[in-house]
C-alpha cells in the first residue's frame, strides 16, 4: 500500500531549513521524502508482529525511524509504502529538531490527530525589498544563500556590531551590552561570549575597554588593521624580491662588462681582426667562455691542480661534451705583448701532429688568458725517468721511440708548418706521455708572450738552465739549432738516466751536457750510460746514438744537424734495434702495466739476443 502527501512553500519567502529540521517516520514500512520526483532522503522501520508500538521520542528503526534532510528546500512530498498487510497506520513529517529532542513535541500526539508539528523555516528577503537594520549598531548586506543543491537564493542580512545585543532587523532593536556601557563610545568594548548548545549567547566574560573607536567604525577598523598588516608584509616581501633581482642584475651586468673589458685587453679584438682578414682561420681557434671553464674545473678547485710553475698553474677539467682537458692559467699579463701572444695562439691552434699536444683554444674573458689543451694522462718523461713513477723501468726501445717521436715533432714544427715555430724550452719536463706512452711535446710558451721576427716565431722567455744553447748567450739570437741543442741534452738524459744539472757532480761536470762530452772525448762514455740501456743495447748502436747526441751538442750551431736529419737517423737506429720479426707488436712490452716482471725480463732477454745476432 502507498500513500503520498506534499507541502509547497513556493511564492513565500520561506525555505525548510536543513540544519534545524528532522524527518521522522512512525509506522511499519518505508518513508521517502522527495522534491519534484527526486528522492531527498528516507528511512525504513521493522515492526514486531507488524504492529506499531507506542514509544517515547527515540526512533532507532523499530516502528520508528528518523533522518536529516540534505539541503534547504521549498517543497517536498512524502511517499509511505509497506504499511502492513491490512494497511496499518503510519505517518511521516518534518519536525523542529530542538522541539523533538527536548520533548516539547510527542509522536503520540500526532497519532491522536490533535498535534501541531513545529518546523524550522529559513526566511529570505529579495534584494528589491527595503530593509532597515538596527540604527547605528548593524550593517546591511545583500547576500546569496547557498541552498546546498547548487542553487542560490537572493536575500538580505543585518550584521550586528560588536558591543551590542538585540534584534538587528528592527530599527530600534539593538541595545548596548550592559558590561560595555561604561566604555567610551560603546564599540570599544572587548569581551568573549559563551554560547549555549542552541547557538545563542549565554554569558559575556573577559570584559575590557579597548581603544576609543566610534561605534560605526569598530568592525571596519579591525578589518583595516588586518588589511594593513597583510599589505605591509606583501610589500616588504616584494621589496626584498625586487632588491635581490636588482642586485643579481647589477652583478651580471658588471660581470658582463668586466668580461668584455678583459676580452679586449687580452687581445680578443686582435683575434677577431685576424679571422676577418683570413677567413680560413675562422673556427680553428676556439674561444671558450669563462663560465665554461669555471664549470669544467669546479671554479678552479685546488683538487683539480695538475701542477704549478713559474708562469702559472695547470688545472684538469672536463668540458660539457665530456672531453678531459688541461687548462693553463697564467700568473701575469703584459699588455705590450698581446699582439705577439695572439699570433702564437692562432698559429699553434693550427698545429696538428700526433706527437704535439693539441691546443684546443683559449679564454680571453678572465683577468689573465687561459689556454685549453688536450689532457695527457701519464705525466712527464722527467718524472718517469728520474722519479721512477709506477716503478716501471724504461727500456732502451722505449727511450729510442720517445726520442724519435720528439725529434719528429720538432722537425714538423721547424719545417712543415706555414711559419717555422721554435719551441725554445725543450726538456724532459715538457715531454708528456699519453695512455699508450706516445711522446707529446707540450708547453710552447703560449701562456707566455711571443715576438714575431721576420718569419720566425720565438718566445721571449729564455728557457730552462741545463738545456740552453751556449751560443744563444753570445748572440742573443734564438734559432732552430737552439732547439737541436736542447734536444741533444734530452737525448743524453735518455742514455744516462741522469738529471741535466746534478748536485752530486762538481765543477764543470755539474752540467750533464759537459759531463757527457768530456766522457766521449775521454772514450769512457759507456761508463756513464744507464744500466738498462747497457743491458738492452749493443756498444755499437749505443755509440751511434751517443755520436748523434754529440753533434746536437756542438758548441757551433752551424755544425749541428737539423731536427729533420736527427729524426731520420733516430728512426733508422730504432728500426735496427727492433728486428722485423719482433715489430709486429707495435707497443713496447714495458709499456703494459699488467705484465709481470718475469714476462718483461724474458722479453728483454729475447730482444737482446736478437739484437746481438743482428749486430753481428
Amino acid at each position: 500500500m502507498s500513500q503520498i502527501m506534499s507541502i509547497d512553500l513556493h511564492g513565500s519567502p520561506f525555505l525548510f531549513c536543513s540544519y534545524y529540521n528532522r524527518f521522522l517516520f512512525n509506522g511499519c514500512g518505508n518513508a521517502v521524502m522527495m522534491d519534484k520526483g527526486s528522492v531527498l532522503t528516507g528511512c525504513s522501520t521493522s515492526c514486531l508482529n507488524e504492529t506499531v508500538s507506542e514509544r517515547n521520542n527515540d526512533c532507532f528503526g523499530i516502528s520508528c525511524c528518523q533522518t536529516t534532510i540534505p539541503h534547504f528546500i521549498k517543497s517536498y512530498s512524502i511517499n509511505l509504502t509497506g504499511l502492513g498487510r491490512d494497511g496499518g497506520c503510519g505517518y511521516a513529517f518534518l519536525v523542529d529538531v530542538d522541539s523533538y529532542l527536548k520533548g516539547k513535541f510527542s509522536i503520540q500526539s500526532v497519532a491522536a490527530n490533535d498535534a501541531l508539528i513545529p518546523m524550522a523555516l529559513m526566511w529570505t528577503l529579495p534584494h528589491s525589498t527595503t530593509l532597515n537594520c538596527c540604527r547605528g549598531a548593524a550593517d546591511h548586506m545583500n547576500v546569496e544563500l547557498d541552498t546546498g543543491n547548487g542553487t542560490f537564493v537572493e536575500t538580505q542580512k543585518c550584521s550586528r556590531h560588536r558591543g551590542y545585543k538585540g534584534n538587528p532587523y528592527l530599527f530600534d532593536g539593538c541595545e548596548v551590552i550592559e558590561d560595555c556601557a561604561s566604555c567610551p563610545d560603546h564599540a570599544s568594548c572587548n569581551y568573549d561570549i559563551i554560547y549555549g548548545g542552541d547557538g545563542s549567547s549565554v554569558k559575556v566574560i573577559n570584559f575590557s575597554c579597548g581603544p576609543n573607536l566610534s561605534p560605526t567604525s569598530f568592525g571596519s577598523k579591525s578589518s583595516m588593521g588586518i588589511i594593513l598588516g597583510v599589505s605591509i608584509s606583501v610589500g616588504v616581501l616584494f621589496l626584498l624580491a625586487a632588491s635581490y633581482a636588482l642586485y643579481k642584475w647589477f652583478k651580471k651586468t658588471k660581470e658582463r662588462r668586466q668580461r668584455k673589458r678583459f676580452f679586449k685587453r687580452n687581445g680578443g679584438l686582435l683575434l677577431k681582426q685576424q679571422e676577418e682578414a683570413d677567413p680560413s682561420l675562422v673556427g680553428k681557434t676556439i674561444l671558450f667562455t669563462s663560465c665554461e671553464l669555471e664549470k669544467a674545473t669546479d671554479n678552479f678547485n685546488e683538487n683539480r691542480i695538475l701542477g704549478r710553475g713559474g708562469q702559472g698553474t695547470v688545472y684538469k677539467g672536463m668540458l660539457a661534451d665530456g672531453r678531459i682537458v688541461a687548462i693553463k692559467k697564467s700568473k701575469v699579463v703584459d699588455e705590450s705583448q698581446l699582439e705577439q701572444f695572439i699570433n702564437e695562439v692562432v698559429i699553434l691552434s693550427q698545429v696538428n701532429h700526433r706527437n704535439v699536444v693539441k691546443l684546443l683554444g683559449c679564454c680571453l674573458e678572465t683577468d689573465v688568458p687561459l689556454l685549453v689543451s688536450e689532457f695527457i694522462p701519464n705525466g712527464t718523461l722527467y718524472d718517469r725517468l728520474h722519479k721512477g713513477i709506477d716503478g716501471i723501468p724504461i727500456s732502451l726501445n722505449m727511450r729510442l721511440q720517445i726520442a724519435t717521436e720528439v725529434s719528429g715533432a720538432l722537425a714538423y714544427l721547424h719545417s712543415a708548418t706555414s711559419i717555422p715555430i721554435y719551441h725554445r724550452d725543450i726538456k724532459t719536463a715538457n715531454i708528456l706521455l699519453d695512455e699508450k706512452y706516445r711522446a707529446k711535446v707540450s708547453d710552447f710558451g703560449t701562456s707566455r708572450f711571443v715576438s714575431v721576427e721576420q718569419t720566425h716565431l720565438t718566445t721571449l722567455v729564455k728557457g730552462t738552465f741545463g738545456y740552453l744553447d751556449p751560443e744563444y748567450f753570445q748572440s742573443s739570437q734564438f734559432t732552430e739549432k737552439s732547439d737541436v741543442y736542447s734536444f741533444g741534452v734530452v737525448l743524453v738524459e735518455l742514455l744516462t738516466g741522469e738529471r741535466p744539472i746534478s748536485q752530486s757532480r762538481s765543477g764543470e761536470h755539474k752540467s750533464l751536457a759537459t759531463h757527457f762530452m768530456l766522457a766521449m772525448e775521454e772514450g769512457r762514455a759507456m761508463s756513464i750510460f744507464d744500466a738498462m740501456v747497457i743491458k738492452e743495447g749493443s756498444t755499437d748502436e749505443l755509440m751511434i746514438v751517443a755520436s748523434l747526441a754529440m753533434r746536437c751538442l756542438n758548441l757551433n750551431g752551424r755544425y749541428r744537424p737539423t731536427m729533420k736529419e736527427v729524426a731520420i737517423e733516430l728512426e733508422a737506429i730504432r728500426m735496427s734495434h727492433i728486428p722485423s720479426t719482433v715489430q709486429t707488436n707495435t707497443g713496447p712490452m714495458v709499456y703494459e702495466k699488467n705484465l709481470s716482471f718475469t714476462t718483461y725480463t724474458e722479453t728483454s732477454s729475447k730482444m737482446l739476443s736478437l739484437n746481438d745476432s743482428f749486430s753481428q
